[in-house]
């Protein structure tokens, strides 16, 4: 469906990036009243973020791009819905072992709740950011509205993963002016428009904290507490069952989902950590300890007791697992209409991380939770992530793993 551009009035979140900066020049070029707000998320002077003070620069250049389009530009601070939504939540899951994806609720939490909201005291119709997804909105013959989450056009900046927590009523409000172009077009356009912003670097640091690695920021917050590494040879493993792709009992799917538990008389101590929070099940670098054969992955951890489980070698058997789980009051559907009342499992592609190359996989719902089985068995399935489901290119649902 088509829309008019004409008297419609779009707030764009203005990131002091290439992206954002595009996407406000496309809909200005389109016809729309366009007010460019810069979001300031973060000033908690008892946590050094950086040397630097990215969030100023960041400002800055989104002004001028404002400035160059002929746009009205504010800055507002969430600092405050930020830590509470975002900050405080990413520690009290690390303190119990989870592994956040602080993008996904940023996303969910404040750019499309938060911010939407200030939009709308605006008079916006529409929200705008410069993610690398798509909308569409079809009219079904009952005459209401379906929006779909698509893709991005460029592969390899696809973002609709970080989308995944998005509802009906927010993306009927919300612009992707650039997910139908490649990264290149966009800092094309960037530099015809003479944008300040044309070469700068994407970001690498948290969602909108800026230039701060994830490790160095929790440290800050969660204490250290020294204990041990523990690793598991292959031979220790218990391997799941074989299992029928496309045929599971409830006692299959509970057993085929549960983590592989460890004790620490299960293996051997090589080493020593600051503390089992800080890491996360895959996670490589960071242990400190050398002289084994193989690289030392992590595949388990107990943040009770403060021990990391260890074992050689990316393809050692406690780093895969055949199913997830999501518990009934974490999944999550975009399109609600496809939300499964039969017993029949649904078909689907998903990845459990931004990025990874979608994976076939079949959807069990029963009324406690949703069971994600993938055809090949999955490396690193992370409790706290998030997983999404795509049919064809479209993200349909997504669900915390439990």
């Amino acid at each position: 469906m088509e829309m008019s551009a004409k008297g419609k009035r779009v707030v764009v979140g203005l990131s002091g990036g290439v992206d954002s900066s595009v996407a406000a020049y496309l809909l200005v070029e389109q016809g729309y009243e366009v007010i460019g707000l810069f979001m300031k998320n973060w000033h908690d002077e008892s946590v050094t973020i950086s040397a630097e003070c990215p969030w100023l620069e960041d400002s800055h250049d989104a002004m001028l791009v404002a400035e160059k389009l002929g746009i009205p530009f504010q800055t507002v601070d969430l600092s405050e819905a930020y830590k509470e939504r975002i900050v405080d939540y990413m520690f009290d899951e690390y303190a119990k072992g989870r592994t956040p994806n602080p993008d996904v609720l940023c996303n969910r939490e404040i750019k499309f709740d938060v911010f939407l909201k200030i939009a709308q005291s605006l008079g916006a119709d529409f929200v705008a950011t410069g993610h690398y997804c798509q909308k569409e909105t079809e009219q079904t013959p009952e005459g209401s509205l379906i929006h779909k989450l698509l893709s991005g056009a460029d592969p390899n900046k696809d973002q609709s993963y970080f989308l995944c927590q998005l509802n009906q009523e927010q993306l009927s409000q919300t612009l992707f002016p650039i997910g139908h172009l490649q990264k290149s077009e966009v800092r094309k356009i960037a530099q015809e428009q003479e944008l300040i912003t044309a070469e700068k670097k994407d970001s690498q640091g948290l969602c909108f904290i800026g230039k701060v690695r994830l490790p160095d920021f929790l440290q800050q917050q969660l204490k250290p507490k020294t204990g041990a590494i523990i690793e598991i040879a292959a031979a220790q493993i218990q391997a799941y069952p074989d299992y029928d792709f496309g045929s599971q009992s409830f006692e299959d799917l509970e057993m085929l989902s549960q983590a592989q538990k460890y004790l620490p008389t299960d293996g051997k101590e090589v080493g020593e950590h600051q503390g089992a929070h800080f890491f996360t099940i895959g996670q490589r670098k960071g242990l400190a300890v050398g002289g084994t054969p193989e690289p030392l992955f992590v595949i388990g951890t107990d943040v009770d007791k403060n021990i990391i489980y260890v074992g050689q070698g990316s393809t050692h058997p406690g780093l895969y697992r055949p199913a997830l789980k999501v518990s009934s009051g974490e999944m999550h559907w975009v399109r609600t209409d496809l939300k499964q009342a039969s017993a029949e499992p649904l078909e689907v592609m998903a990845r459990i991380r931004y990025r990874q190359p979608l994976q076939k996989a079949l959807l069990y719902s029963t009324d406690r939770a949703t069971y994600w089985v993938f055809e090949s068995p999955q490396s690193a399935i992370t409790s706290g992530q998030f997983a999404a489901a795509y049919l064809n290119n479209e993200l349909v649902c997504s669900g915390v793993i439990a």
